[in-house]
């Protein structure tokens, strides 16, 4: 039987993130340009999986530099392409995870873990509603989170984050 990990509590500005504060910059970058917003746009529009050319109706690029601005993105870990799609663009997942974010209008996206769950009010600039189960006990649960944070119902929330593993230093999908 193997031990329990030992319970470590830090708060948001004592964690320790796996990439240096250079690739953090490029990343969010990244996640500025053209192509971004018109992948993150088709997510909320449609969800996806996103073929390159639906991406390249909405984007404007084409061919061999949108080929070679996605493998970018893929190899920056910013999304991930399999099958020739774009499946995840984070914070959004096109697998189901047990993170569900309902938009103002109802529809629902998945996103790849409870800290994305958070991001997307304050990316979209709307009110959303998160839907999740306590990975303790399993009970539902369900709160609003808007551009500036949580509703009342989720302050006496906790969000517990693990640490990478090698074999999970890209994609996550269910922290």
């Amino acid at each position: 039987m193997r031990a329990a990990a030992p319970l470590v509590i830090k708060g948001a500005d004592q964690l320790d993130w796996l990439h240096s504060a250079e690739r953090r910059a490029a990343r969010r970058a990244a996640r500025e340009t053209p192509l971004m917003r018109a992948i993150f746009a088709l997510f909320v529009e449609r969800g996806g999986p996103l073929a390159p050319a639906d991406i390249a109706a909405l984007s404007g690029e084409r061919g061999p530099a949108l080929e070679r601005a996605l493998r970018m993105l893929h190899d920056d870990d910013v999304i991930r392409r399999r099958e020739d799609v774009v499946d995840v663009a984070y914070p959004f997942s096109t697998a189901p995870t047990a993170f569900v974010v309902a938009l103002g209008d109802g529809r629902e996206r998945y996103t790849c873990c409870a800290m994305d769950a958070l991001g997307v009010a304050p990316m979209l600039g709307e009110r959303v509603v998160v839907r999740s189960r306590c990975h303790h006990s399993g009970e539902p649960l369900r709160f609003d989170v808007t551009p500036d944070g949580t509703g009342a119902e989720a302050h006496a929330m906790m969000v517990w984050f693990g640490e990478h593993g090698d074999e999970r230093t890209r994609v996550m999908d269910g922290l």
